[in-house]
């Protein structure tokens, strides 16, 4: 798919996962990316291919974030794209979840998005065609025991989605939210991680037991994700605004 309705695109948390991937995917169909993080050396890995652009910033700072978006208009221009990718998430039970610990994940997940998209929109074009997704999860769309911080901050992104898809509704710019299931990408080997430690799960059964949440039994590729942005990305979605779009092999 390169019909596309963008030129430009900056993602968020583009170092790994899914967000290196649509970084790419992107850049191959002749986009010009920004990608950010705070790990430079994965940036950097991400930036050998042409038409990216590697930005070290963190999402929880609104200096850091306004100065990310400096920098990308100086080098390739203000966006027509902005993915908020970045997140995390830790489990714990409620009774031994730490106010450090809600605040992380409020940090980086919600707070994260919000100044993703604030600064993003401050720079973008509001004649043309543009577009502002948010990497949310499956966990912004029901709940999942032991996980409250990350589901609350998720759930909060997709009000958030719904509330600006109606603030812009007037403009040629849509906001929309694509919820993963398991995916695999370095967080889901953190989540495997800790069942094996919390358990004593072996890893493949850690693995399973989370693959099996999957009515398809299997785990979500960030290709899968990366081309449902594609395709938000296109002419023809256009008119899709506000939506939760589930990607998960029909968990409900």
């Amino acid at each position: 798919m390169t019909n596309l309705a963008i030129k430009t695109a900056l993602i968020t948390g583009g170092g790994s996962g899914v967000g290196a991937v649509m970084a790419r995917m992107l850049a191959d169909a002749g986009v010009k990316v920004a990608v950010s993080g705070r790990r430079v050396d994965m940036l950097a890995e991400v930036a050998k291919h042409p038409n990216i652009t590697a930005i070290r910033a963190d999402v929880t700072d609104e200096a850091s974030v306004r100065a990310m978006y400096e920098a990308m208009c100086d080098v390739i221009g203000g966006p027509d794209l902005v993915v908020a990718n970045a997140g995390m998430a830790e489990s714990a039970p409620f009774g031994k979840t730490s106010v450090d610990l809600w605040r992380r994940t409020i940090d980086v997940n919600l707070t994260g998005t919000f100044l993703t998209f604030r600064e993003g929109l401050n720079v973008m074009d509001k004649t043309k065609p543009g577009r502002l997704i948010s990497i949310a999860s499956t966990a912004g769309l029901k709940g999942y025991a032991y996980v409250t911080a990350y589901c609350a901050a998720k759930h909060a992104v997709i009000g958030l989605i719904q509330s600006l898809a109606n603030e812009l509704a007037s403009t040629p710019i849509t906001v929309n939210a694509v919820c993963p299931g398991f995916m695999e990408t370095p967080m889901l080997e953190q989540s495997v991680t800790n069942i094996v430690s919390k358990t004593g799960m072996s890893p493949d059964a850690a693995r399973q037991s989370l693959a099996k949440i999957n009515p398809q039994g299997r785990f979500i590729a960030p290709e899968e994700v990366a081309q449902t942005v594609m395709w938000l990305c296109s002419p023809q979605a256009g008119s899709i605004t506000g939506q939760a779009i589930s990607v998960s092999g029909g968990e409900v």
